[in-house]
This record gives structure tokens, C-alpha cells and sequence, in this order.
């Protein structure tokens, strides 16, 4: 009996491991080399990506956990929310999962992380980290394929990502038409650089004890203040990994999917 249970553990151990071993798969290997550095990154394609016709473009940040150089740890949170067969079916997309090296992070921030959370300080009018750079790069060379639709584009991320969102949409303001960010934070003072152009959904756990959740709330105070008007969740018992929370919200998909980039606003 006991040999049986084991059997059956190592079968289950091995469904698993198969099961995300295809996911990887399905999310394609690339990288882009721009002036000796390389950003790594996964990109999926719909199912039935074909010539003559086009599909929105979704960029998602992952967080400081998936940074590294093996182009793989930054599907751990989210891939499955665009693998979902009937999401899929209902929202195909060309979805990209940039990866951030080690040693920096999406958004040009001071981060301190020699107490308990995380401490931040939001830079002013600094340049892009390289990574993101890279990322923009990576963004504009994809909005020339004819396969993508201009006027939907969009990008989400949790943590670190999520200030990355932040941090990409003051830069490239006229770009996205709708984006979402888990348990992050930015500089408000850029907040006037986007605020009218792009919707925002913005999460956050009460409990968060890694990054404040003061940090989102200031945020959406900035936007409410330039004339914008984000939606805003706050889940009252989650601690740093809302993104739980967020990613089961029934209705994130189709309201990012809703919006379209109107230009001349």
C-alpha cells in the first residue's frame, strides 16, 4: 500500500512538472541585443496567429523574486492567467514576459531592503534603468508588426513590476491603451504624463508588510488629483502576493481588453 501511495506521488510530482514544462514551451524563448546588452524575454502567441489579422499586444513586468538570467522564472505569476484555454479563446493576444537581470529593476528607484519591507524613493526626471530601456525598445519594435494592433496595447505587473508599469507608462505615454498594477508603486509627480491617457486598475494587499501599501494608495490619489479615475482594490487580508487576488478577478481581462488607445485626447 505504501509503495502504491509513493507511485502515486511521483506520478502526480511528474504531472505537474510536465504541465509547466509545457507551459514554458508555449511561451516562446527570444532575447533583444541593443548596444551590448541583452534583455531576455518569452512571448506567446495567439492560437491562431496568422497573417491578415491583427491582435492586441500585452507586456507584463514580473517582480524582483523572477529577476535573473535563465528566461524562465518570470512566468511563475501570470503566464497561467494567459494560458487559460477559455481566456485564450475570448482574448487572444501576443503576450510578452520580459525578464529583468539580477542586479536592477524595471523601475529608477532607491530601494532598501536592509530593514523589514521593502523601503523605496521614487526618482524624479532620472533615466530609464537599462533593462527598461530595453524593454521600451523591445515595445516599439513589436507596434511594427502588422500583426499588432496599435490602438491596444496594454501592460500590467505585480511588486517590482508594478512600479515598472508606473515607470513605462510615464515614459511612453501615448502608448497604452489600458494597463494594471499589483502591489507597486511610483513617482507621483509623473503622474501627470499619463493620467488622462490611460485607464488604470490599481491592487493592493491591506496586509502588504513587503511593499506599503501606502505606495498604491498615493498613487491613485495623484491620478484622482491630475483628472483621471482609476479603479482601485484594496483586499482587506492579503499580504504581498495580491496578485492572487487580482488575477482571479473575473472581470480584469475583458475590462483591460475594453479599452482602445484614443489619440488627441
Amino acid at each position: 500500500m505504501k509503495n502504491r501511495l509513493n507511485i502515486l506521488l511521483l506520478l502526480a510530482l511528474f504531472g505537474v512538472f510536465s504541465s509547466l514544462e509545457a507551459q514554458n514551451d508555449t511561451f516562446k524563448k527570444e532575447m533583444l541585443v541593443k548596444d551590448g546588452d541583452t534583455l531576455k524575454y518569452r512571448i506567446l502567441y495567439p492560437q491562431n496567429y496568422s497573417e491578415g489579422k491583427e491582435f492586441p499586444l500585452m507586456l507584463f513586468l514580473h517582480g524582483a523574486g523572477e529577476r535573473g538570467s535563465d528566461n524562465e522564472k518570470q512566468l511563475v505569476h501570470g503566464s497561467k492567467l494567459f494560458l487559460d484555454s477559455t481566456n485564450q479563446s475570448n482574448f487572444p493576444a501576443v503576450v510578452v514576459f520580459p525578464q529583468c537581470p539580477h542586479n536592477s529593476y524595471w523601475a529608477n528607484a532607491d530601494v532598501d531592503r536592509s530593514g523589514p519591507g521593502v523601503k523605496l524613493k521614487f526618482k524624479e526626471n532620472a533615466p530609464a534603468t537599462w533593462p527598461m530601456e530595453l524593454v521600451i525598445k523591445l515595445v516599439d519594435s513589436l507596434k511594427q508588426d502588422d500583426h499588432i494592433k496599435k490602438d491596444q496595447i496594454y501592460v500590467g505587473g505585480l511588486s517590482m513590476g508594478g512600479m515598472g508599469t508606473f515607470e513605462i507608462l510615464s515614459r511612453r505615454p501615448e502608448t497604452f491603451a489600458a494597463a494594471f498594477a499589483i502591489c507597486g508603486g511610483g513617482s507621483t509627480a509623473a503622474v501627470s504624463n499619463y493620467a488622462k491617457n490611460t485607464p488604470m486598475w490599481i491592487f493592493h494587499g491591506a496586509k502588504d508588510d513587503v511593499v506599503n501599501p501606502k505606495h498604491s494608495l498615493e498613487m491613485v490619489e495623484a491620478l484622482l488629483e491630475a483628472g483621471a479615475y482609476p479603479q482601485f482594490t484594496l483586499y482587506n487580508d492579503a499580504n504581498h502576493n495580491s496578485w492572487d487576488s487580482a488575477f482571479a478577478e473575473p472581470t480584469l481581462l475583458p475590462w483591460l481588453f475594453s479599452h482602445q488607445l484614443i489619440e488627441d485626447k
